[in-house]
């Protein structure tokens, strides 16, 4: 006799276990979610992320910075035109500055037209450019002279080494994530909101909502005495 009761606690303990999920799917907010998506299409609409357009600024001061220490070291060696000659005309391998300049120059091209005009998603344009900048700037340091030439034998090749790497860090360690995680939310988002907008449906108009005409007092009497006056007489 007991287990029909036993039977029914347990049936109601478990639609009442199943009623947190529902109260949960209910209280999604469409009016949040929808401002939320609209947020996440204007980032879209901008066309480039806020992170990613901070990479490219650090791009473009890679190129900058080691242009402005080129033309210093072209200032010491005793005029620019004169040093200029020199490193670009009668280029020398062991001895010009003009080969980190123009890695500089290749860096900035191909991260710029990868991940600026063509917001490529992956890290291999990077890895490309680092791995070259790499391989260049250690054969230059053994095989030239640079070291015998002042101070500038060691920064510019050292400079331009350590922010090729950071270019690379600052891509894979922070722009690539948060731009995947931020596409995430956002597909998350309108899901949410698909199922918002059918577990809450919008409110029905007034025209909707309508009444039969009410029926005059009386009307059925008429309609029975009308009717027996149409009977024909016999």
């Amino acid at each position: 006799m007991n287990r029909v009761p036993a039977d029914a606690e347990n049936a109601h303990s478990s639609s009442v276990e199943s009623c947190p999920s529902l109260r949960d799917v209910h209280s999604i907010n469409p009016a949040q979610l929808m401002a939320r998506i609209e947020s996440y299409e204007g980032r879209e609409k901008k066309g480039i992320s806020d992170v990613r357009r901070t990479f490219c600024l650090f791009v473009t001061f890679d190129l900058l910075f080691i242009t402005l220490l080129w033309i210093i070291e072209l200032n010491v060696k005793g005029g620019i035109e004169t040093t200029l000659e020199k490193e670009v005309l009668h280029y020398d391998y062991s001895s010009s500055y003009f080969d980190i300049f123009l890695l500089a120059v290749f860096r900035f091209k191909v991260l710029i037209l990868a991940y600026a005009m063509c917001r490529l998603r992956h890290w291999w344009a990077i890895a490309f450019t680092t791995a070259v900048t790499s391989a260049f700037l250690l054969a230059k340091v053994i095989i030239s002279q640079l070291f015998s030439q002042g101070a500038f034998g060691y920064v510019l090749p050292i400079i331009s080494f350590i922010l090729a790497w950071i270019e690379t860090w600052f891509l894979d360690f922070k722009v690539l994530p948060q731009e995947a995680e931020e596409e995430n939310r956002f597909l998350i988002a309108q899901d949410a909101s698909e199922r918002a907008a059918l577990l809450h449906p919008g409110i029905l108009s007034d025209g909707q909502f309508y009444s039969p005409p009410e029926s005059v007092a009386g009307s059925d009497e008429d309609s029975e005495e009308k009717q027996d006056s149409e009977k024909p007489i016999v």
